[in-house]
């Protein structure tokens, strides 16, 4: 690293943020001084780092010229009103929301595939952060479409309502308590009751009958791995796990590509964790393997049998850490080494 950074974290106070925070402990990212950012209603409160208490300020009177990067996780609107104000003041942004993902002159990254494309952060000072669906998704495909060619992707996610934000976390614990207390259940953050459900609908639905979560894996898919050919076709699904989404994948390549070299491939791969035995439990799950955890897990990999270029697996890893937050500070941590100065 290049000496020490002063760090913005942009809504400090929600599930990614508070997971940022942390991750930047965890890693000893070059922290010379940390500004915990939030609304005007969570000003005030406190966080810790590195064992000081650190009082949550009002993004809207904050000077962004204060600090060489930003963490940004507080939602589409606020991304599009200051992640510009922070780019223009000098310090790089890395935003959590969709709100930049698709704009051409900045890159979305994800860094075990694409952390060539940082080079472009220099234009606006803004580095969109992918989807986190998609991004465990593309760090278990890459290196596979490096090998083989991927053509076509189908996938359904299952994932967690710690996706949603802590409203939807409140939501599933008290529609399990009323539940199993005999209670009626009434619905609240998603249409249906969510507590030992599966909701087959994420974000809004788009004119062609799929979500707009089903589309960002489309875009963003072919945006980071940089092939616009690849056809993907997803359903994304909202189950009743707390943290951890996960994804049955299934690929056509160009070239034939066989479970024992796909493993072998994966094995090799950043950021993988291949858990692949044909026994009971000899496969990663969302609650067990995949919370708390940064790895993106692989198992049940096995040839479609109904194409002669297919193959099935089964993805999962943690949608606050690799799905966000660490995502985001694995890329602080490239930008610190080789892209940016540090603080004066």
């Amino acid at each position: 690293m290049n000496g020490l950074f002063d760090v913005a974290v942009v809504g400090a106070t929600g599930a990614v943020g508070k997971e940022m925070i942390s991750i930047l402990q965890e890693r000893d990212f070059p922290v010379r001084d940390i500004y915990p950012l939030a609304s005007p209603r969570s000003a005030g409160s406190e966080i810790e780092f590195r064992g000081k208490t650190r009082t949550v300020t009002r993004l809207d009177e904050f000077d962004f010229s204060k600090t060489q990067i930003a963490l940004f996780s507080a939602g589409g609107s606020v991304s599009a009103e200051y992640a510009p104000k922070a780019g223009k003041a000098g310090c790089v942004v890395i935003d959590n929301s969709s709100h930049f993902r698709y704009e051409p002159d900045i890159p979305l990254v994800v860094p075990e595939v694409n952390a060539y494309t940082l080079d472009l952060h220099t234009k606006r000072n803004i580095i969109a952060n992918p989807n986190c669906s998609t991004i465990q998704m593309v760090v278990a495909l890459y290196p596979l479409h490096v090998a083989a060619g991927i053509e076509r992707i189908n996938v359904a996610t299952y994932q967690s309502v710690s996706g949603t934000g802590g409203k939807a976390i409140d939501a599933l614990e008290r529609q399990t308590a009323d539940l199993m207390n005999g209670r009626p259940v009434e619905p609240s953050v998603y249409p249906k009751q969510i507590a030992f459900n599966a909701l087959p609908h994420i974000d809004v639905f788009m004119d062609n009958g799929y979500t707009k979560e089903e589309m960002k894996m489309v875009w963003e898919t072919r945006k980071i791995m940089g092939d616009d050919s690849i056809l993907v076709n997803p359903t994304a699904v909202r189950i009743p796990v707390f943290y951890g989404h996960s994804e049955a994948v299934h690929i056509e390549t160009a070239k034939k590509l066989g479970v024992d070299e796909a493993r072998e491939i994966l094995r090799a791969a950043p950021g993988v964790v291949v858990m692949d035995e044909r026994e009971d439990g000899g496969y990663p799950t969302a609650a067990i393997e995949s919370a708390g955890s940064d790895e993106v897990f692989v198992g049940r990999i096995r040839e479609d049998i109904t194409h002669p270029k297919g193959l099935n697996l089964w993805i999962v890893s943690d949608n606050l850490r690799k799905g966000a937050a660490l995502n985001s500070v694995q890329i602080a941590e490239i930008l610190a080494k080789t892209h940016l100065s540090a603080a004066a």
